[in-house]
């Protein structure tokens, strides 16, 4: 990636000559909308000219070929207001039925946007479940895939219908995060009602400047970050520096910028003001050094030569190649991947059950599709889901 020469300030903890990345390089990108920026909330209505300049700066970046994810806040917002909610902290089944609400109107209308620039929308609802949980992890992250290999958005948003207390994130920079990691996202845009990170809140003080680059998330960093600034944000620069951490860990960029302007994306693009966030690894490498190293295995799967050598050549594992099962594991587990002399081949998150796998190993796809009566995965684990021993 080629980048452009930038001095974070001086006074800023972790400061370093650093280099800033250019946005058009980026070709997997979540764009995170938070509710402040999307929600007229005197009127209880999105705020039309701001979301199509925001839509117009996608459609730019989806022309040139670049995957777009958006994860959009707004639906309580909008549904407290046409349910006749409070101003101030809503119960959470006042939360939940103005997000069942408020979700219909934000889903139509940015379908609609969408759709005029020629964008096929398609709505993603999320829980903490779907992130943490392995084997529903693997589902979100291949409908993300397949609408993205279809040319669709994704809009995703955390399902607060069905979420508590106990098993919500609570805002959607977090949420955003872990879908930028789960899609192996190389850069995460925070659209915020400020531009960037300063060196103390500059609500609280006059001198405070802005942090153009971190290029480490350290102590120091944690430290000023402040609190969420209204009410119709659930997050602050706090979560977002929790973002921060997440993505960065997971090889993904992040840049915080103010969405207060038209066309904030093409702000960015300009060198607008903003903070940009620093990885040293890549998405890719990140994740299979995840599968690798940080995941028990909880079977094993022992291949023919042929599937060894398809592996190695980066192709994914076909049942066909699957000569022995062992162990007993749910889709999305970790297994390992054994040769026909017993040596270790490398690992993956399994697509199916070890029951599962035991009937279809060493099976073609279409004696598999007449064995479960319908089409199933045609991998037993993606190249995606693997991490070989030579990488």
């Amino acid at each position: 990636m080629t980048s452009t020469d930038s001095t974070s300030d001086p006074t800023a903890p972790n400061s370093t000559a650093t280099k800033t990345p250019v946005f058009t390089d980026f070709r997997r990108i979540v764009i995170k909308v938070g509710s402040a920026l999307l929600v007229d909330r005197d009127h209880g209505r999105v705020k039309l000219a701001w979301l199509t300049s925001l839509v117009e700066d996608i459609a730019t970046l989806h022309a040139r070929g670049c995957e777009v994810m958006v994860v959009s806040s707004g639906a309580i917002a909008l549904g407290r207001t046409v349910l006749g909610l409070p101003k101030g902290p809503l119960k959470l089944e006042d939360s939940q039925a103005a997000a069942a609400v408020g979700q219909i109107t934000l889903s139509r209308t940015w379908a609609q946007i969408l759709g005029h620039y020629g964008i096929t929308a398609g709505q993603v609802l999320l829980t903490l479940g779907d992130t943490e949980e392995r084997r529903r992890y693997l589902n979100a992250r291949s409908t993300l895939g397949r609408l993205m290999d279809l040319k669709a958005v994704p809009i995703i948003n955390e399902n607060d219908t069905v979420a508590t207390t106990e098993i919500r994130y609570g805002d959607n920079d977090r949420l955003a995060a872990r879908v930028a990691t789960m899609a192996s996202a190389d850069l995460l845009v925070l659209l915020s009602d400020i531009d960037g990170l300063y060196t103390a809140p500059p609500t609280q003080d006059p001198n405070a400047t802005l942090i153009p680059v971190v290029p480490r998330i350290g102590a120091e960093i944690e430290a000023i970050a402040g609190d969420a600034g209204s009410e119709l944000s659930r997050g602050g620069m706090r979560t977002k520096i929790e973002a921060g951490k997440i993505a960065t860990s997971a090889g993904t960029h992040m840049v915080i910028a103010s969405g207060h302007v038209k066309n904030p994306l093409k702000r960015i693009v300009e060198g607008g003001r903003c903070t940009w966030f620093l990885t040293s690894a890549n998405p890719v490498r990140a994740r299979k050094s995840w599968i690798a190293g940080a995941l028990e295995p909880r079977g094993t799967l022992h291949l023919d030569d042929g599937a060894v050598a398809a592996l190695r050549r980066g192709a994914s594992l076909l049942p066909a190649g699957v000569k022995r099962v062992e162990g007993l594991f749910d889709r999305g587990d970790a297994v390992v991947l054994r040769g026909p002399d017993g040596a270790e081949v490398g690992r993956g998150l399994v697509a199916y059950d070890s029951t599962h796998a035991a009937r279809i190993m060493g099976r073609t796809t279409p004696e598999i599709e007449a064995m479960l009566g319908g089409q199933g995965r045609s991998e037993m684990i993606h190249r995606d889901d693997m991490a070989l021993g030579v990488e």
